[in-house]
């Protein structure tokens, strides 16, 4: 539908210049040798932020990154942040502060066009990959 389209259009345009800007700042401003996890997750995201670029003219094209972000995030807050919010330790932990940011998680689960994502990567992904697939094997057996 046209909405999902301007919103993962949106959504694009926020992770390209908002956490582009964070992102490529921080990775040109550092300062001394990186600890290599901080190095891969810095990467990681700034990679992902400039990917969103594409996204802004071909968002359909651009789905799996928001699958990623969908799908890092909503793990991390069940793995992470609810079991601390179960036992009452949430609120002033060092992770309050991603938890906050990663609830913003219902934009791209709103924005996300969930019946073409499934028939586009689940449903039959096979028939677009190998010249026909499951629909050409279906048919050559049929016959």
């Amino acid at each position: 539908r046209p909405i999902h389209i301007y919103l993962l259009r949106l959504l694009f345009v926020l992770m390209f210049f908002v956490l582009g800007k964070l992102t490529w700042t921080h990775v040109l401003t550092h300062q001394g040798p990186w600890e290599p996890m901080d190095a891969v997750a810095w990467s990681v995201w700034t990679a992902f932020a400039t990917l969103a670029g594409i996204g802004i003219v071909r968002p359909l094209r651009m789905l799996p990154i928001v699958l990623l972000e969908i799908f890092y995030k909503v793990l991390w807050l069940v793995v992470v942040a609810y079991p601390l919010w179960v036992r009452g330790t949430l609120a002033g932990s060092a992770a309050e502060g991603i938890t906050a940011q990663f609830l913003w998680v219902v934009l791209p689960i709103a924005a996300m066009p969930w019946g073409y994502a499934f028939r586009q990567y689940l449903w039959e992904p096979r028939s677009r990959e190998a010249g026909g697939g499951l629909r050409a094997a279906r048919s050559s057996s049929a016959g």
